[in-house]
């Protein structure tokens, strides 16, 4: 099965991080990237711009409005994403904790909803 591990943190964490420990940090991901890309795991993944680049669509009675930033101010935001294979929600469990941001704010395990289109 394919679940999807949302990477939620505070993105003001990485801004008072000094320069060692955002490259620490980094090497983590790095390391654990390389780990699950060996071990069959790692579909896709990849990281996002800062909440303050993104824009909400809306479209209410047939009339679109676009917001400046997230839908909603939250203590945690969604930095990024792992796609990854697993066989239950255990073992995706075993490898969203290995996720170096769970340390630091929360991993979100979704099984994928596969369409055939």
């Amino acid at each position: 099965m394919k679940y999807l591990c949302l990477i939620y943190d505070e993105e003001k964490n990485y801004l008072t991080m000094s320069r060692a420990q955002g490259e620490a940090l980094m090497g983590e991901y790095f390391a654990f990237t390389k780990d699950i890309r060996q071990s069959g795991h790692f579909l896709e993944g990849n990281d996002l711009q800062p909440v303050k680049s993104a824009t909400t669509v809306r479209v209410r009675n047939g009339r679109m409005s676009t917001t400046d930033g997230p839908f909603a101010e939250t203590k945690e935001q969604l930095g990024g994403y792992y796609l990854i294979e697993a066989k239950d929600l255990n073992e995706a469990i075993q490898v969203a904790a290995r996720i170096p941001s769970a340390k630091l704010g929360s991993i979100e395990v979704r099984p994928i909803q596969e369409h055939n289109m």
